[in-house]
């Protein structure tokens, strides 16, 4: 009875007052709204390169719907696009959480959003974008190089043994063949529709699909996307989430898990010239700086 008198007390306060109580006696609690980036190309991620996969994102996202008390989950969206699956891997693993959880989400584009980081916006029940934000890229595109020409002219001679005729399909050290171009531009129709269907089912009446460009691998900015239904609103993430939730909203990061430190010291001793870089991971971050060059960023 004491206890319960002493609560009963306690909670007269003004609301103004109560952060000076502990939060088991506060009867006016400050809205939160968990905040997480999704930042860089979708893909391959190794501990000297960043990205997004399933592998780094999924333990943020649990995080994230678990905070207690939140009144939504806000994603920030940076990403020129990249792996299909594992794009779409994160669009459905955002759309179970929010479901289970009974949150909705709020996606909000910075650079860009574009391909498999609009994709990944979709997952939110609402998207804003910045003016300039590029937004939209609704296609699948698959790029390499051909070196049979250099390895010809340098005297290397190419050895490939397969069990199985099309293993060594579209070998970048061997002349292009149509029939597995024609097997890749099919791959890519399916992938496409998947995309498609996705836009369409989360976005519904609010596209404005009688634009012919719409799901042609166009992109745009803002103000044109939100024309076009792609987005919801202009903003960015603090000015629409105090506006939806009162000027007292509390934003909790959700920050990602840091890599071992074995990982941290190994990556900076290559940095620095301390040890050697793997070549792959040059090729890699070439290829991501070719994704945000095709957005013109």
């Amino acid at each position: 009875m004491k206890a319960m008198a002493q609560t009963s007390l306690l909670s007269l306060l003004p609301a103004r007052l109560q952060f000076l109580l502990p939060s088991r006696y506060r009867t006016y609690r400050k809205p939160i709204v968990p905040v997480m980036r999704l930042a860089g190309a979708i893909g391959a991620v190794t501990p000297f390169r960043s990205g997004l996969a399933m592998s780094n994102v999924a333990s943020m996202l649990d995080r994230a719907f678990s905070v207690p008390g939140a009144k939504a989950v806000a994603i920030v969206v940076n990403s020129p696009g990249g792996s299909a699956a594992q794009s779409h891997l994160i669009f459905k693993r955002i759309r179970a959480l929010s479901e289970e959880k009974k949150i909705p989400v709020l996606a909000f584009v910075e650079d860009a959003a574009a391909s498999g980081g609009y994709m990944i916006a979709c997952a939110a029940d609402e998207i804003y974008a910045d003016p300039a934000s590029i937004v939209g890229s609704i296609g699948v595109v698959s790029a390499s190089f051909g070196f049979q020409e250099l390895i010809n002219r340098i005297g290397v001679e190419r050895r490939v043994h397969t069990a199985g005729e099309n293993k060594a399909m579209l070998d970048p050290f061997r002349p292009e063949n149509p029939e597995d171009v024609a097997r890749l531009k099919s791959l890519q129709r399916r992938i496409h529709e998947v995309f498609v269907d996705l836009v369409k089912t989360r976005r519904g009446e609010k596209l404005n699909d009688s634009y012919e460009d719409l799901f042609s691998g166009t992109f745009w900015v803002g103000a044109e996307a939100l024309d076009l239904g792609l987005i919801d609103g202009l903003g960015d993430v603090r000015s629409i989430i105090r506006q939806r939730f009162g000027e007292d909203v509390q934003f909790r990061m959700i920050e990602p898990a840091r890599p071992p430190l074995i990982a941290r010291l190994i990556g900076r001793r290559a940095v620095t010239g301390g040890g050697l870089i793997d070549p792959a991971e040059v090729v890699g971050a070439l290829e991501e700086k070719a994704a945000w060059a095709r957005l013109g960023l």
